[in-house]
């Protein structure tokens, strides 16, 4: 095992550790964060570099782990932060996390998430082959995969670190933004199912297939 392998294992048991110990699940539900909400509101005024902080290792280690509840974090952002500082909080710490996941997958889990998910990973090499980062941006806006299985099977994949995080960010951004301004109102949020509204899963579907479309257009012009 070389180096880069133990330096992900050491990374990896150092966000476990952290999320057991910082973010017990019964956190990251609905009613806790609007519990103490005031509170959190309270000490990003009192000291708003520590809370950014401490948010953003908290939002990465939660997207890295997958671990559920990663939404309310979103809303808790909107709720605290001005608006465009969530928005640069969650966007940059919800892609960190999406590439460590990523790592872990290419060089720790490699055979495990070969056989974990073999019908998911032929078709994601199949349109990676095909479309490539057009494939993992639409991958990223329609809810073909969850976010966790799009981020190992991306691992699998030959794409390189700087397209992945790029692409990642990109794709994942307009759900983020929906979110955010959700969690404006998060006292008043009942449950977290109503957020995303069929209409606006639907754009979400039309701007993903929206690269593929016109790549497929040009490769038909191109063969006239």
């Amino acid at each position: 095992m070389n180096r880069r392998k133990y330096a992900l294992l050491a990374l990896l048991a150092a966000l476990i550790i952290t999320g057991c110990l910082l973010m017990p699940r019964e956190m990251l539900t609905l009613s806790a964060l609007q519990s103490w909400q005031h509170d959190a509101a309270l000490w990003h005024a009192q000291r708003p570099l520590s809370a950014a902080l401490i948010y953003f290792i908290l939002y990465a280690t939660a997207a890295a782990l997958s671990v559920p509840g990663a939404t309310a974090l979103t809303l808790l952002g909107g709720a605290i932060f001005p608006f465009w500082q969530a928005v640069v909080l969650v966007s940059f710490a919800s892609t960190l996390g999406a590439l460590l996941a990523m790592l872990a997958s290419r060089y720790l889990f490699t055979g495990w998430v070969s056989q974990r998910f073999p019908r998911q990973m032929a078709t994601v090499n199949a349109g990676m082959a095909k479309d490539g980062a057009f494939y993992l941006f639409a991958l990223r806006l329609m809810p073909l995969f969850p976010f966790f299985v799009v981020n190992l099977l991306a691992g699998v994949t030959r794409i390189g670190l700087l397209r992945y995080w790029w692409v990642s960010q990109l794709g994942m951004l307009p759900a983020t933004l929906v979110y955010l301004n959700a969690g404006r109102q998060l006292g008043q949020l009942t449950s977290l199912s109503g957020i995303l509204s069929p209409g606006i899963l639907l754009a979400f579907v039309l701007i993903g297939l929206l690269p593929l479309a016109s790549r497929w257009l040009t490769e038909r012009l191109q063969h006239r």
